[in-house]
C-alpha cells in the first residue's frame, strides 16, 4: 500500500543515502561559474583603450573581444544593437555602453577608484578627463571627415574649426601637466592621466602631424612613459585583443 511521506522523512532517508553512499558518488553541490564581462570594440578606439586599461588596473577580469563597428557591424550588432564602442556585456548580458559610464560601473564592482574622493581635487581631475575625452572627440571628427566623406564633399571650414578646437585641448593639457601630479606608474596614475595618455597617443597614431610634438613636451614625455606600462602594453592601440589575465 502505497502512504504519504512527510518532508521530514523524505529528508532524512535522503541524509542516509548520502552518509552510506561511498566517497565517489556523494552528492556534491554544483559550482556554476558566471562568465567574465566582455569588452567589445577595437584598440585603435580611444575609449576601447582607456576602459582596457582602467578595468586591468582596478583588477577586473574581462574578456576582450576585437569587433569593429565597421568590418564587424552585423556581429556587433547582434550584442548590441546600437553598435557603439565600447559596449561592455555585463555578467547578467546586460550591454552597457559610453566609456565614463563603464568605468563608473568597474570602480563601483572594484570598490575602488583612479579618481580623488576630495571635492576640490575631484573637480580638477574631471576638468583634465573632460579636455582629454573632447581631445579624443576632435580627433576622430577629423579623422572621419577625410576618411568616410567623400573628396568633393569634405567641408574644409569644418575640418579647421575642428582642428583648432583639439589644439586647444592639448595646449590646456600641457599647461596642466605640471600641477596635476601624475605619475606614469599602476598605483600612481589616475582616471586623468590615463584618459590623457590615450588621447595622445592616439591623435597621434591616426592623424599624425595634426597635432606637434615638438609643442608639446610634456605630454610626449608623460605618454611615453604611461605607454610603457603593463597595462597599457596589454592593450596597445591597433586591432589586437588584450589577453586574458591567467
Amino acid at each position: 500500500m502505497l502512504r504519504w511521506r512527510g518532508a521530514l522523512e523524505v529528508a532524512n532517508d535522503a541524509a542516509h543515502a548520502t552518509r552510506s553512499a561511498p566517497a565517489a558518488v556523494r552528492w556534491q553541490p554544483r559550482r556554476f561559474h558566471l562568465p567574465a564581462m566582455q569588452l567589445i570594440g577595437m584598440l585603435d578606439s580611444p575609449y576601447v583603450r582607456r576602459v582596457a586599461i582602467t578595468l586591468q588596473l582596478l583588477g577586473l577580469p574581462f574578456e576582450h573581444r576585437s569587433v569593429s563597428v565597421f568590418r564587424g557591424f552585423d556581429a556587433f550588432h547582434a550584442l548590441n544593437p546600437v553598435v557603439k564602442a565600447p559596449t561592455l556585456v555585463c555578467d547578467d548580458g546586460l550591454p552597457l555602453m559610453d566609456s565614463t559610464l563603464i568605468i563608473d560601473y568597474a570602480e563601483a564592482l572594484a570598490g575602488r577608484s583612479l579618481m580623488p574622493a576630495e571635492p576640490a581635487a575631484r573637480l580638477r581631475v574631471l576638468r583634465r578627463i573632460g579636455l582629454a575625452l573632447a581631445a579624443c572627440e576632435k580627433a576622430v571628427q577629423y579623422y572621419y571627415e577625410g576618411a568616410l566623406r567623400p573628396p568633393e564633399k569634405a567641408h574644409a571650414p569644418w575640418r579647421d574649426r575642428v582642428t583648432g578646437q583639439l589644439h586647444a585641448a592639448f595646449a590646456a593639457l600641457e599647461a596642466a601637466l605640471p600641477d596635476a601630479g601624475w605619475s606614469a606608474t599602476p598605483e600612481g596614475i589616475g582616471q586623468d592621466g590615463l584618459s590623457t595618455a590615450v588621447a595622445w597617443h592616439f591623435t597621434q597614431q591616426t592623424v599624425p602631424g595634426l597635432v606637434s610634438p615638438q609643442a608639446h613636451p610634456r605630454l610626449v614625455a608623460f605618454s611615453a612613459a604611461a605607454e610603457a606600462m603593463p597595462a597599457f602594453r596589454a592593450a596597445a592601440h591597433g586591432d589586437g585583443t588584450v589577453p586574458v589575465a591567467g
